[in-house]
Order: structure tokens, then sequence, then C-alpha cells
């Protein structure tokens, strides 16, 4: 038999193990795109109204065709209410079938004909069975007023249905994001890395990539800024985050002194509470228009020591993407400490080699200065010794 025994460190360790498991990184950003926060407590709810043409464009579908059906309706009510008025304060209800009475309006003799003839007016339908006769002047200009405030309510709901169709959300739905951002070595140098790829054949035109770091932060002055953005250099000053997006790209960030990761290792990364917002922009090549499609990743989604698997292979005569291998990793050797740590590892492997170099040419200096003193000082003994020999032939 096997007797376990659970030590209160173990107690403890477990216990923050599941509390860890427990802990989940509320999303600012999520997978699809869609930005996770609410607007709460907006008073200056007027400030919609001042811009009723975005507001309208915002709603919901079904909102905005009920809005588009309601706005139709009241119009043509409202002015079939004023035609059958006109024809009511005239006398025409006294008169229907009077061939010797002129009415305002041919053949109409309720509120249900006055309502028929208004939806005719505003739609230029023109049946030609109710006409507006020219015995009726009030009638003329109600008739003028109507044509121009229907082209009006025309131009503006049809222009609203027309931008709320042609948005180009949906095309942002062929744009993806890999699963998992990845960090491994590249070039000598540690990056972090995601993928994107585009799925429609009819390419994104000027299409740019940004990233950025969602991750509270405290001041010096101890001031807490939530969720505060910092921006991750993918290519900026290189031009590397201007994309052909033909086929799928790696977006490649390099960890240096500048980056928000400098101070990371694999074991610090799942301790932090960070989220990253990637966002690809473009213009649709068959509408004009600006797209944007956005992804996020969570440090549970970043692969500290793994690379993307390759996806595009030659063929006959054209390359070919493999989609079904656009989210797959493969693990590969990479250190586990930050790009701090290597930098200064790498700093201190250096500074031996510095020494070596540098006392050996102070060696080298010391032994010609201590040959050149022996040399000059056997010198002078032979010039004395000569100088000795002199004096004794002379005596």
């Amino acid at each position: 038999q096997l007797k376990t025994t659970i030590t209160p460190d173990l107690t403890i360790t477990l216990f923050f193990s599941s509390e860890c498991a427990k802990r989940k990184i509320q999303r600012y950003v999520r997978k699809d795109g869609k930005c996770n926060v609410h607007h709460g407590n907006v008073r200056e709810t007027y400030r919609y109204l001042t811009d009723i043409f975005t507001t309208l464009v915002d709603l919901k579908w079904r909102f905005n065709l009920l809005i588009f059906v309601m706005v139709y309706t009241v119009t043509w009510l409202f002015f079939g209410m004023i035609w059958w008025l006109i024809a009511y304060m005239r006398g025409d209800m006294d008169h229907i079938g009077d061939s010797t009475w002129t009415p305002c309006v041919s053949n109409l003799n309720g509120f249900v004909s006055a309502f028929l003839f208004s939806i005719e007016t505003e739609t230029t339908i023109g049946y030609g069975y109710r006409v507006i006769t020219d015995k009726c002047p009030e009638g003329i200009i109600l008739l003028l007023v109507q044509s121009v405030l229907g082209s009006i309510v025309n131009a503006f709901m049809v222009g609203c249905m027309f931008v709320k169709i042609s948005q180009p959300k949906k095309r942002a739905e062929t744009l993806v994001f890999s699963t998992n951002a990845v960090i491994s070595m590249r070039d000598g140098k540690l990056c972090l890395m995601f993928r994107v790829g585009d799925l429609r054949n009819s390419h994104i035109v000027e299409a740019s990539i940004r990233a950025k770091l969602i991750k509270s932060k405290q001041t010096k002055e101890g001031e807490f800024i939530p969720l505060n953005q910092t921006d991750i250099n993918v290519g900026y000053y290189t031009g590397d985050d201007r994309l052909f997006l033909v086929s799928p790209l790696i977006i490649s960030h390099e960890i240096n002194q500048q980056s928000p990761f400098w101070e990371i290792s694999k074991a610090q990364l799942p301790k932090e509470e960070l989220e990253i917002v990637v966002i690809l922009e473009g213009m649709v090549e068959a509408t004009g228009m600006t797209c944007q499609a956005r992804s996020s990743y969570i440090t549970s989604e970043i692969l500290w020591g793994y690379r993307f698997t390759p996806v595009l292979t030659l063929e006959d005569g054209f390359y070919e993407v493999d989609y079904n291998s656009f989210h797959e990793t493969y693990e590969t050797n990479t250190p586990v400490y930050s790009a701090k740590e290597l930098a200064e590892m790498a700093s201190r492997a250096e500074l031996p080699l510095t020494w070596s170099v540098s006392s050996k040419l102070d060696q080298h200096a010391e032994l010609e200065t201590e040959e050149e003193e022996k040399n000059q000082e056997e010198q002078n003994e032979r010039n004395g010794d000569v100088a000795n020999l002199e004096n004794e032939s002379k005596v």
C-alpha cells in the first residue's frame, strides 16, 4: 500500500494552484474583434440625436428595419390626415357623387381613400383614379410640400440602409488571426510573433498592422491607470507594418529595451495580467471602403518556445496555402530567460575577453619597456668598460 502524506506546504501550493486556475483574465477585446466595453450612466443622451444618421446606422438590423417602416407609415398617415381634413373642411364629404361639385381631390370619399392618395403622391405611383383638381390651392401647396418632404425622407432612409448594407464589417470575417502568439528566437533575437491571413482572393489594399499592450500600471506618483495602452512596435520604423497580404504573414515584434516584454521571462509570463490587441486595417479592393479586423491574445495564449508551422508550398506553376496548418505551432529551442537577462549574459561573456586582450597588451608594453631599460643599462655598462680601458692604456 502507498501512503500519501499532505504537508502544509503542499496544501498551500495546491490552494494557490487552484486559485490561479480559477482566475480568469477579463478580455478588453474578444477573439472575434468585438470590444468588451459597455458604456453606462451616459446622461448627455442628446448627443446621439445630434448625429442621428450615425445613430441609425449603428443600430441593430431589427431596430433599423422597424424605424424604416415606422417613418414611412407615419409620414403617409400624417399627410393622409391632412388630405382628409382639407376635403372635410371644404365640404367634399357632403357632395360625394354630386357631378356639379368640384372637389379638391376626385374620388376621395373618406380617410382610407385619403390615406391611399397620400401613398400614391409620396411614392409617385399615380394610379389615375384619385387626382387633385385645379380648384384647390391649398391642395396644390400640400402636394408640393409632401413631394419635397417625401424626397427628403427617401434620401435619408434609403441612404441609411445603403450605408448599413455596404458596411465592410463582414469583410473582416475573412481576415483571420492565429489562435496563439509565440515567443522564440529569430536572427539571434527574442521575438514575439503572430500570424495573419486573408481567405479571399480579392485583396486588402494598403493593409497595415498595429499592436497594443493592454495592462494596468501604477505611476511613480502612485496614480493607478487601469488598462493602460502601450504601443508594440511591429515594424513601424522599417515599414514592415505595411503588408502585402496575398498569403499568410508572420508579424514579428523584436523584444528590445523599448519593448514592454524586455524584463519578462518564461517563468514570469503566466503571472502577468496583460492582453495584446492586434489591429489589421486596409481598404476593400471591391468597394474602396476602409476595413478593420481585430483580435487579442492573453497570457495563456502566448506560447514560449514555439514557432508557426509553414503553410506555403510551391506547386506546379503556383503557390498553395494550406489553411489547415494556419494555427499550428511546433516547439523549438528557446532560452527561458528574458531579453534583458540574455543581453546581460551576453555582455558578461564579452567582458573577460576584453579584459584578457587589454591585460595582454599592457603586459606586452611593460615587457617592451623592461627590455628597453635592460638594453640601455647594458649599453651604459659597455660604455663604462670602454672608458676604463682607455684610461688604463693612457696610464
